[in-house]
């Protein structure tokens, strides 16, 4: 039977995202909208840019779309990371009645070229030179791309112009069109193609999802009904806008109206969270991986009594949040503990991420629970959510009043969820996606005739509405023994007990016996090297004998916790690391097992010869 949450909010919601985004700026004309890094010399500040400026930058560029002659659902591609300008372009298409195209700055020439090609574009802002050299490249490809509109790359005066450029011609445009964006906005149906955003999926050619404005819309406004954030928040916004959590997030705040601290370098996250001191922020399992990775890693090298009293403080705060989770009182002994490792462990830890977050939001891929009740014992709760870019990314979420470990929360309100055949995830509702673009089987295959989508995944739903993930469908194998396995909760175990680890790719369909494939975080890495008196590159650390040992300890400790036919029988330490570059993650840092599988098929069978 469907489980769903009543809301009314649902047929009050604004008909287009180009109407949220003006609605907000008539709202909070000089209140904080975003803020962005430059680089002055040796030096770097943040910009900060009021609603109402931001208002007069996307109007400008969206008249520049409209000057260049965009009609309402053409494409027009951005291929660029996470900055400011990458808002302002969306931002500007959408008012222009367009159609936002995204394009990760790490995927290769061909699939841009495929992406940009299937989808039309007309347009397509190219952050710089790097990306231009792709449509250069395979122009000839690209019969409907007449122009190209660049952030920071050289310009021709022709086909490539500069932003300024645009803006340019939108002045112009203005000048002639008065009330133009207001008009334009005004027209645009909620049933109107916004997005097409291309599944960089782990198996198989790209598919672009068509998103319709009200799906963005409904995004923003399901959590802006349930009360989670509000004007007096700030947000960090490192996540790849091209991806459809960047996108529920950026709806989000114009739903709620809090600021937004942008910078889409990955490296400089752990810099940014002590500078910008965010309230929340998004991310991926990784991020929280490699964090909880490198705290662990900092303490155990310092050793002595610092390491006794690190350990001792974890186990504490995990036995008093279980206790407060569970509805028990956690005792005067335990609390007092609790008070007191929080002055001495706890707090230093949350002032690493600024000191004032309320909450973290997982979501892109399974967070392991160890690892969120770690994080939450310290007093930074991690409340992961779900989606897929099928359903507009966010369908569930936890909240921070009422959350339970190990589940990705209840359903969005306004949306319906039900277990079908296989206990498959099934969820219907404003935020599930037109269908794929210029693929009707697919579409047929992933929607039902009544709405529903079929996730591939598959789930629990408590007597409470709250899911757990139980699995991917079509990443469960059975052994030859005829054990099904599902490789994704091995693979999380491991990278909670190891703090070393990067990846760890579990195979066995149709053998006897599990088998893995690892690689450790070159981060990481480099600190235990130096510690055990290991030298030398990445693949002649992991190629040491003591290396071997290390991960073999690991190893042996993930098999007490699992079942016996779950357990790895044997393993290979990869001598690099997994990459986005590589074709083996998706940008997401998904893992494609197909690929993984394919390049490592000879070492693979190995281990059953």
């Amino acid at each position: 039977m469907p489980v769903s949450i009543d809301s009314g909010f649902v047929d009050h919601m604004v008909a287009n995202v180009a109407l949220q985004f003006l609605e907000r700026v008539d709202r909070s004309p000089r209140t904080e909208a975003f803020r962005y890094p430059v680089t002055e010399g040796q030096a770097e500040r943040w910009v900060s840019v009021t609603w109402a400026e931001a208002g007069e930058h996307v109007s400008r560029l969206a008249a520049g779309l409209l000057a260049l002659g965009v009609q309402p659902e053409q494409r027009v591609g951005i291929a660029s990371g996470t900055r400011y300008e990458w808002i302002l372009a969306d931002l500007a298409v959408m008012c222009a009645a367009a159609a936002t195209t995204t394009v990760y700055p790490s995927t290769n020439a061909e699939d841009t070229s495929y992406i940009l090609g299937d989808s039309e574009c007309r347009i397509v802002f190219a952050e710089d030179d790097e990306q231009i050299a792709k449509l250069k490249d395979h122009k000839s490809e690209l019969p409907h791309l007449a122009k190209v509109v660049t952030f920071d790359g050289t310009t021709d005066g022709d086909w490539v112009i500069g932003l300024s450029d645009l803006e340019a011609l939108g002045d112009t445009y203005l000048a002639e069109h008065d009330g133009v964006i207001r008009e334009t906005a005004e027209k645009i149906r909620p049933d109107q193609l916004a997005t097409l955003i291309y599944t960089s999926g782990t198996t198989g050619r790209p598919k672009g999802v068509r998103l319709q404005h009200r799906s963005w819309v409904y995004e923003g406004s399901a959590i802006e009904a349930q009360d989670i954030l509000s004007e007096s928040d700030l947000e960090f916004r490192w996540l790849p806008m091209a991806h459809s959590f960047g996108k529920v997030l950026m709806s989000t705040q114009m739903a709620c109206g809090f600021a937004c601290a942008i910078d889409g370098r990955v490296d400089k996250i752990v810099d940014n969270l002590g500078v910008v001191r965010p309230t929340f922020m998004g991310a991926a399992p990784r991020i929280f991986e490699k964090a909880h990775s490198r705290i662990v890693t900092m303490q155990a090298a310092e050793g002595g009594a610092k390491e006794v009293v690190f350990k001792r403080a974890f186990k504490v705060g995990i036995a008093y949040e279980q206790a407060r989770r569970d509805g028990r009182s956690p005792g005067v002994l335990l609390s007092a503990q609790r008070a007191l490792f929080d002055k001495l462990v706890f707090a230093k830890i949350r002032e690493r991420f600024g000191g004032r977050v309320r909450f973290f939001i997982s979501g892109a891929a399974a967070l392991n629970q160890d690892i969120a009740e770690w994080f939450n014992a310290a007093g930074i709760l991690i409340l992961e959510g779900y989606g897929m870019t099928e359903s507009s990314a966010g369908s569930f979420v936890n909240h921070p009043d009422d959350y339970r470990m190990g589940s990705v929360g209840q359903v969005f309100p306004g949306s319906e969820v039900k277990l079908g055949d296989g206990d498959e995830i099934m969820i219907k509702g404003p935020g599930v996606m037109e269908g794929y673009h210029n693929l009707p089987e697919e579409t047929a295959t992933s929607l039902t005739p009544d709405g529903w989508l079929r996730t591939g995944d598959k789930g629990e739903l408590d007597a409470d509405g709250f899911l757990r993930i139980t699995g991917r469908i079509k990443e469960l194998f059975k052994t030859s023994g005829g054990k099904y396995i599902a490789p994704p909760a091995i693979e999380s175990k491991f990278k909670a007990i190891c703090p070393y680890a990067s990846q760890f790719v579990v195979f066995g369909d149709e053998r006897n016996f599990v088998v893995a494939l690892v690689t450790l975080d070159p981060d990481a890495l480099g600190g235990w090297a130096a510690e055990n008196g290991v030298s030398g590159s990445y693949s002649e650390i992991v190629a040491s004998d003591a290396c071997e040992k290390m991960v073999q300890g690991y190893v042996e400790e993930l098999n007490r916790h699992l079942n016996r036919w779950e357990t790895i029988k044997k393993w290979k330490l990869l001598d690099h690391d997994l990459s986005v570059e590589s074709g083996e993650l998706t940008p997401s840092m998904k893992v494609k097992r197909n690929v993984v599988e394919a390049n490592y098929r000879t070492l693979i069978d190995s281990f059953y010869s």
